[in-house]
């Protein structure tokens, strides 16, 4: 039997690297079956700059930042456990002679870097052409 090596009219048949599944020759970076995508990490939607640096200065209260781009439940455990955070910092200040509260801007740091690179639920954003 020839390979398709030999004969380049049949497609050559992939498979799925997570489960294993034929992968549609039309849409070879797609898997139907569990979702996979080839270079998902890699946006191939434009980044809407606007929102993300709105997200970003509301992330000065945590939470609210992700409350605005469409995850309310991360948001509002983002706004509680800052609450639990700030305390954690206050009481660790206690024993460090106040050297732990440069704690604090570590945190808003890794708050606010983190929505900027989260993707945007609230608005639909359309395909590149």
């Amino acid at each position: 039997m020839p390979s398709t090596a030999d004969n380049p009219s049949v497609p050559e048949t992939r498979t799925c690297p997570l489960c294993d599944a034929p992968l549609d020759p039309a849409q070879p970076n797609e898997c139907p079956n569990c979702d996979w995508v080839l270079g998902y990490r890699r946006r191939s939607q434009p980044r809407n700059n606007t929102r993300d640096i709105i997200a970003v200065f509301l992330s000065v209260v945590p939470g609210l930042g992700h409350m605005y781009k469409g995850y309310r439940m991360t948001g509002a455990l983002y706004l509680l456990g800052s609450l639990f955070a700030l305390i954690a910092i206050v009481v660790a200040a206690t024993f460090t002679a106040g050297w732990a509260l440069l704690l604090a801007p570590f945190y808003w740091a890794g708050v606010m870097l983190q929505v900027y690179w989260l993707e945007d639920k609230g608005v639909k954003q359309q395909p590149v052409a």
